[in-house]
């Protein structure tokens, strides 16, 4: 099993603990997983989940935390981000490529699936 971590987010947007302090990123990861569960019908633990469910959680704490950097804010699985130029996320992937991502790993996540017992 995988876990979701605070390095993860911060790996993801290449930023720091100063950037986005761990007590928040752990936050967004609770959040993230909140909104997941909500998704699929179904308990998530982020610290204990499958692969897909990991990048899912990382990736969506990830832009709850660009929305943290730039005064944005973030709901379920709508965002909301000013054109604000904040330096900490001049490496950090652009908004709309994590969206784009999440929302395919989403798709993959809810369709069923057929398991041998």
């Amino acid at each position: 099993m995988a876990s979701a971590t605070v390095d993860d987010v911060h790996d993801v947007l290449n930023v720091s603990s100063a950037d986005v302090p761990d007590a928040k990123v752990l936050k967004m990861l609770k959040r993230a997983e909140v909104t997941l569960e909500l998704e699929l019908s179904k308990e998530i633990d982020y610290q204990n989940c499958t692969d897909a469910e990991k990048e899912f959680i990382t990736v969506l704490a990830a832009i709850h935390a660009i929305c943290y950097l730039t005064g944005g804010s973030a709901v379920g699985l709508n965002f909301s981000v000013g054109d604000q130029n904040v330096s900490a996320l001049s490496k950090a992937p652009p908004l709309d490529v994590l969206q784009s991502e999440l929302e395919r790993i989403l798709a993959n996540l809810k369709q069923p699936s057929i398991r041998s017992v």
